[in-house]
């Protein structure tokens, strides 16, 4: 009897690691598409005068900044700036929620990771991990 038992328990352990597997191996891909994908993708916003486009990446880095000769007719260098800055900064917020709506498509929600780009908690995010790792507070 103890033999059957142990088939069966070996039979359920063996389908539980092929689930998760295949689970790893649906994560591992749509990974892979994910990092091609947030290196690809662009946002591009204008100000409301038009006279200012920035694109940004995808974890808001720069990636070009136009003006139209329209901006020389006002000659106000700290409004201009003001401008710049403005419009980086939308672009880089909506790049922000680009990439938290492409990293949702496969990360799963609730992970560290998901979390992290939501609410930017570093300790969040480490707290996880030792928890993970089954480290309590203050322990190497």
């Amino acid at each position: 009897m103890s033999e059957h038992a142990d088939r069966h328990a070996n039979r359920e352990l063996r389908a539980r690691f092929d689930d998760v597997y295949g689970q790893y191996q649906q994560l591992r891909s749509g990974l892979d598409d994910l990092q091609t994908r947030l290196a690809e993708l662009r946002v591009t916003r204008r100000s409301a005068d038009g006279q200012v486009t920035a694109t940004v990446g995808a974890q808001g880095q720069l990636i070009e900044v136009e003006v139209t000769p329209a901006v020389y007719r006002e000659r106000d260098a700290a409004a201009l700036g003001r401008k710049i800055t403005e419009t980086i900064r939308a672009a880089a917020t909506a790049a922000a929620d680009a990439t938290r709506d492409l990293v949702a498509e496969v990360v799963p929600a609730g992970s560290g990771s998901a979390d992290f780009l939501r609410t930017g908690d570093y300790a969040a995010l480490l707290g996880r991990a030792d928890t993970v790792l089954g480290r309590g507070a203050g322990q190497p």
